[in-house]
């Protein structure tokens, strides 16, 4: 990835941070201690229309790992 795109990512992440406060702030707090090996993660999207969709994954260790790397 070029720097140019990386520095892309950053000022869409920090404008989506703005409108989405709690989002981080939630993050934060699940990474503090409740993630481990054999967390689940549940993610349900629902459209305006009220369609749903779902999945959840359950971490292993390497999935941890890049957490770790990714920790703001």
């Amino acid at each position: 990835m070029n720097p140019a795109s990386l520095f892309k990512i950053k000022g869409l992440w920090e404008k989506f941070t703005a409108s989405h406060p709690k989002f981080p702030a939630f993050i934060q707090a699940a990474s503090n201690g409740m993630m481990s090996e054999g967390t689940i993660i549940d993610v349900m999207i629902t459209a305006p229309d009220g369609r749903k969709i779902s999945t959840n994954v359950k971490l292993k260790e390497e999935d941890l790992e890049l957490f770790r790397q990714l920790k703001w």
